[in-house]
């Protein structure tokens, strides 16, 4: 049977260390005497209405659950090294919230942490609200559904990712990620999937400068692409692109069916051949 802490606040290092099988409700991590690792290598724990402030409350935990509760800005680094986690309805504001943890699923959660969710694997997650600087760094097996993103350099080498329903507006994302694919979202932001490979949307709307350079096997699927300049620089490319766009640049193959382009850009310079065929309203342009 789990033990019960109920009601109260802990504030000592590793008060509860290695634990096993306990429930934790309407309780505060926080105190003067600043302790931290709360319950570092602890085992089937459930956490319900409770507030952390203080440091590394969970590292190396196996079968975690949380909801209704709260990490604050000072609850560094919460949850490392651990698996079998669902955390929801909850906020989580400390930076590096979630680092090398495996089978992680989240839902109806408001995020704001720098460094969110590296290396990690095997991630469910839907209804969130994430503002982070490099978020999902290095991670896989990630499937998102309904996801709010504000912040730069989100979703870098990532591979095995299915992403729905989403808006992002960040700048430098999916770079060097592989097999990714985004359906029914909004991308806004700079330099958009470079050096990617199997990278794919389906009906999606991209904005922003500079988008898809440098990636291999890129395929856009009834997406529009308005206001994008200096669009598949070097890159391999399936495309059927259903709005007007600023710029194409040095597409280096594929297909790029748009229905109106402002300018086509085939510099003297390119440093590879560039042999894709740009279809603009029906017309043959290159």
């Amino acid at each position: 049977m789990a033990k019960l802490y109920k009601n109260q606040t802990f504030e000592n290092e590793r008060d509860l260390y290695g634990a096993q099988d306990v429930i934790i409700e309407n309780c505060l991590v926080d105190g003067p005497s600043d302790g931290k690792s709360f319950l570092k290598e602890a085992k089937n724990v459930q956490v319900n209405n409770s507030t952390f402030h203080l440091r590394y409350p969970f590292w190396h935990v196996n079968n975690l659950t949380i909801s209704t509760s709260e990490m604050n800005e000072t609850c560094r680094a919460p949850i490392w090294y651990s698996q079998n986690i669902n955390i929801s309805n909850s906020k989580l504001n400390g930076i590096k919230a979630l680092r090398e943890c495996a089978y992680v699923n989240l839902s109806n959660l408001s995020i704001n942490s720098p460094e969110f969710c590296w290396k990690s694997h095997h991630i469910f997650a839907k209804n969130i609200s994430l503002t982070s600087e490099y978020a999902f760094l290095e991670s896989s097996d990630i499937n998102l559904n309904n996801l709010t993103f504000e912040g730069k350099y989100s979703f870098q080498y990532c591979k095995d990712v299915l992403i729905t329903n989403s808006k992002f507006n960040t700048k430098d994302c999916f770079w060097h990620a592989s097999n990714v694919t985004i359906k029914d979202s909004i991308i806004e932001g700079e330099y958009l999937g470079w050096y990617s490979e199997n990278l794919t949307f389906i009906n999606c709307k991209i904005r922003g400068t500079q988008p898809l350079c440098y990636a291999k096997n890129l395929k856009l699927i009834d997406c529009s692409m308005e206001g994008c300049d200096l669009a598949f620089e070097y890159s391999e490319v399936e495309a059927n692109i259903v709005s007007s766009m600023t710029s194409i640049k040095n597409p280096k193959s594929g297909n790029i069916i748009v229905q109106q382009v402002d300018e086509i850009i085939i510099s003297e310079d390119s440093v590879y051949p560039c042999g894709a065929k740009i279809v603009e309203n029906g017309k043959i342009k290159l």
